[in-house]
């Protein structure tokens, strides 16, 4: 029903109640005249016609205040509707004038990513940043810009096929070899030569790539930087979290305290790298090459290092825990005090490396080559060595309790004071080592070589344990226990 036809209705309805209520006070008024009537019922009556006609007054009044507050109620709600309507045309004006001012500065920036000088090339990266700052639904398609940027502008360049360096194969060895260990390979001298400097807009974008919002990375989503040469980059506490770096060259970057957890560097160059404090959590470098990197304090807990170079490498302190490194490249590498507790290096090569006081708890170091390597101090309780070649490797006061050393190479290796408690050594090679002061409570000497090996000075050595040994005459026994007769007749 129309606003017209309610107000007409309304005031057919005042009308109709004013007669009505007129009559009745005219009629008591006019019944109130009548002369037959007594003084008492006159008086009744004109007091009943003039509480009609107040009723009839109020009534109206009531109506009236109704109407009208219902007419502001309404008014009100028609201008509410107004300005919701307003309002939204006001939002969709905003949005326009928001998508719009996007749309500028975004194509703005992209034409000048094009130019010419770097000057203007840099500024349009941090023009970016900036709209990737304000608006962050366009967050990650700028990312993917600055991504793409960096691999068109920094490729790696491609080297050939037969100048490619092999994986490294680790040497073989006798576990009853009686000469020397083979001599430690000195290091690629073409290592050290000088590095190009980055180019400053490729900077520019690492380093907005490097401190964007996380939290707005879409999920399952990779930042791209593979196969770009980025030496000498900066990227100081740079988060690189599941970046996709697949045969990237990083070779002299700046790394310290930067994330790439969960990142994929399979293949990548880190020669040289600074990498101190580096969050490599479940990181995947397979074949990454880490000649000579500064790795020290670097967390590498779970990460997969199979066949990685890391010969020469820092990683003083840093956390390897479950790591994988079969074979992996150690040679001449900076172990000290660092956690290898669970570690796989199974055929690895950790010639020269130096493990003082390391953790190397329940590791698995099958074949691992550790001839001259240094492991003073270190804890290899309940590790499996079995095959491994230790020959000449300086093990001082070393914990080797319940470790597994079948078959292992330990010829001139020196365990003067190890903790040699029920550890396995059946069919090893001692010949000509050092174990004085060593403890061997309950260990298994079965078909051990001991040809010229010193165990003067012995802790828990038994008679039943020698007799299980092959020795002779040139090997020196504590003073407690006497040589079996076939080794005074032998040497």
């Amino acid at each position: 029903m129309s606003s017209k036809k309610t107000d007409a209705l309304l005031n057919w309805l005042i009308t109709i109640t004013v007669i009505f209520g007129f009559s009745l006070t005219v009629i008591f008024f006019a019944l109130s005249s009548i002369k037959e009537l007594s003084i008492q019922e006159k008086i009744q009556y004109r007091n009943q016609a003039l509480t009609t006609t107040a009723i009839v007054f109020l009534a109206s009044a009531a109506m009236f205040n109704t109407y009208y507050s219902a007419k502001r109620a309404q008014a009100m709600q028609k201008n509410a509707i107004a300005a919701e309507k307003n309002l939204e045309i006001g939002i969709q004006n905003a949005k326009l004038n928001q998508d719009r001012l996007i749309s500028e500065r975004f194509m703005g920036a992209i034409a000048q990513l094009g130019h010419e000088k770097v000057e203007t090339r840099t500024g349009a990266i941090y023009a970016l940043e900036r709209v990737a700052q304000d608006f962050p639904k366009e967050h990650w398609t700028i990312m993917e810009i600055l991504t793409a940027f960096v691999r068109e502008n920094a490729p790696k360049e491609q080297v050939k096929a037969d100048q490619q360096k092999p994986e490294y194969q680790g040497g073989v060895y006798s576990s009853r070899r009686r000469g020397g260990s083979r001599p430690t390979p000195p290091l690629d001298p073409n290592l050290h030569e000088e590095l190009p400097k980055i180019r400053t807009d490729i900077q520019a974008a690492l380093t907005v790539i490097g401190r964007r919002n996380l939290l707005e990375d879409p999920k399952d989503q990779k930042l791209d930087l593979r196969n770009t040469d980025i030496r000498q980059a900066d990227l100081l506490k740079a988060n690189l979290q599941q970046a996709d770096l697949r045969g990237a060259d990083l070779s002299g970057a700046d790394l310290r305290g930067a994330d790439l957890s969960g990142s994929d560097l399979s293949g990548a160059k880190l020669i040289r790298s600074i990498l101190y404090e580096t969050k490599l959590l479940k990181a995947s470098l397979c074949g990454a090459n880490l000649c000579l990197a500064n790795l020290n304090r670097t967390n590498l807990c779970g990460a997969n290092l199979r066949s990685a170079n890391l010969s020469g490498a820092s990683l003083r302190a840093a956390n390897l825990q479950g790591a994988n490194l079969y074979k992996a490249n150690l040679q001449q590498a900076t172990l000290k005090i660092a956690n290898l507790s669970g570690a796989k290096l199974f055929l690895a090569n950790l010639q020269g490396a130096k493990l003082g006081k390391a953790n190397l708890h329940l590791t698995g170091l099958i074949g691992a080559n550790l001839c001259g390597a240094n492991l003073n101090g270190a804890n290899l309780s309940g590790a499996n060595l079995n095959a491994a070649k230790l020959q000449q490797t300086e093990i001082y006061f070393a914990n080797l309790s319940e470790a597994s050393l079948t078959e292992a190479d330990l010829y001139q290796a020196n365990l003067i004071g190890a903790n040699l408690y029920r550890a396995t050594f059946y069919q090893a090679n001692l010949t000509q080592a050092n174990l004085m002061g060593a403890n061997f409570s309950e260990a298994n000497l079965s078909d051990v070589k001991l040809e010229g090996t010193i165990l003067t000075g012995a802790k828990n050595l038994e008679l039943q344990q020698i007799r299980k040994a092959l020795g002779d005459r040139t090997t020196r026994l504590p003073d407690y226990i006497e040589a079996p007769t076939d080794w005074r007749q032998s040497g």
